[in-house]
């Protein structure tokens, strides 16, 4: 917070007031930036939440800033070394981005907070596990968002279905008796890795994993993971996603819509895009977390979503806390998850969005979330991924175990920068 003498700056009762001063009281309030992304939150919940805000903590005034996604890493990594009256005291980022803000230096430590005040321990992990370096939290867990299964309910009714799978394989005998008639069992595009990922971890396997040295190497060939491949590969085949490419290309949304197809992994949101494309199926469609391997508990997802810094060079840490705690707080959770159809960030919230079930479904899954392995260099391992050019090879017949040790070897290259 660069603390702004508003009563200064306002040199009329009305821009006092415009300004934030305390109505009557002639005080004048601190200013507390923070910027949130693009569509994170509606504009009716920012003004909600900040006349509530300020109505609580009568010392301050909330300057909201919305940030496009686009270029904001650089953004972010420059406002953390700014001293200035513009620079953020709160910053929402994504789940997977703060371990490269705190390797890069200039976040603050808020494991004290996350322990004493914000019940850390019942945060999903998969927004939780990202924002956290070795044993100290930096990122506190704002809203999540995971894959579920949309389905279309008459063909499974068709197919004598009475019920989704709860087991993978389950999964995988319905999934065969969907395929048929003309009809794909399953879109699944060959380099969907987030949706290979969770099968992964639901084999006990990791993207990659971290030596007590601190050194990452890639574990894609390890027998877990090949078993999570091998499962990928048997559900692929239940449908006629192209083996070289991934879910957006084609967008499946527009694959899904043609009429043809009875399942796909995707977000519950990517629903309203189908509906555009094609109104007959409205009424259609439903969803089911990704089944696991027992039907106990779904299985494991990839944890999209966002979790809130606080920049070391923020004047007034109580203040910028003080946001973190309500926006992270139940009371806001529960708005945020309703308005936005986000899955709130503790499992035991999950109540607020059981009206929805779509959201329902996510949040069930999100219990088992994950999310990519810490590395700061893990952004770079996207930018070329060679789990996706592993995939298409291993679905186009090549040794999956030979294919698995090339991809972990460049991903333990890419990791490996780090240390260097």
């Amino acid at each position: 917070m660069k603390r702004r003498l508003l009563a200064v700056a306002c040199v009329s009762a009305s821009l006092l007031t415009a300004c934030g001063s305390l109505p009557g009281s002639g005080a004048s309030r601190q200013t507390v930036t923070v910027w949130l992304m693009k569509d994170s939150a509606s504009k009716e919940f920012l003004k909600h939440f900040t006349d509530d805000f300020e109505r609580e903590h009568d010392k301050l005034r909330l300057d909201i800033r919305i940030q496009e996604w686009t270029g904001i890493g650089d953004k972010v990594q420059a406002a953390l070394k700014r001293d200035d009256v513009d620079a953020p005291d709160v910053i929402e980022v994504g789940n997977t981005q703060v371990a490269q803000y705190v390797d890069g230096g200039g976040l603050s430590d808020l494991t004290l907070e996350s322990m004493r005040d914000w019940g850390m321990n019942d945060w999903l992990p998969g927004l939780a596990e990202p924002g956290r370096f070795g044993t100290r939290q930096f990122g506190v867990p704002w809203y999540a968002a995971n894959r579920v299964v949309i389905y279309r309910k008459d063909l499974f009714r068709a197919a004598d279905i009475k019920q989704p799978p709860k087991t993978r394989e389950q999964w995988l005998t319905d999934t065969e008796r969907l395929n048929t008639g003309g009809n794909q069992g399953i879109y699944l595009a060959g380099q969907d890795w987030y949706t290979l990922s969770g099968f992964i971890w639901d084999e006990g396997g990791d993207l990659a994993t971290e030596s007590r040295s601190g050194s990452w190497e890639g574990t894609l060939a390890t027998p877990a993971a090949l078993r999570g491949m091998n499962f990928y590969r048997r559900l692929q085949a239940l449908g006629d996603g192209p083996v070289g490419a991934d879910e957006e290309h084609p967008p499946q949304s527009g694959v899904f819509a043609r009429g043809k197809v009875a399942q796909i992994v995707a977000v519950p949101g990517l629903v309203q895009a189908i509906e555009r494309a094609n109104p007959d199926l409205k009424g259609k469609l439903g969803f089911f977390p990704v089944p696991g391997k027992t039907a106990e508990k779904p299985g494991a997802v990839f944890t999209g979503g966002s979790d809130l810094v606080v920049p070391e060079n923020t004047d007034d840490r109580g203040a910028a806390t003080a946001v973190v705690a309500a926006l992270a707080g139940a009371k806001w959770q529960t708005e945020l998850a309703r308005t936005m159809n986000y899955v709130p960030n503790k499992t035991k919230l999950a109540g607020a969005v059981s009206g929805e079930p779509g959201v329902a479904a996510m949040a069930a899954g999100a219990a088992q979330g994950r999310a990519t392995p810490t590395s700061p260099q893990w952004a770079a391992v996207e930018a070329d991924n060679p789990i996706k050019a592993c995939m298409t090879k291993i679905l186009g017949g090549a040794d999956p175990a030979t294919e698995a040790r090339k991809a972990s070897d460049r991903i333990t290259s890419v990791l490996s920068v780090d240390d260097e």
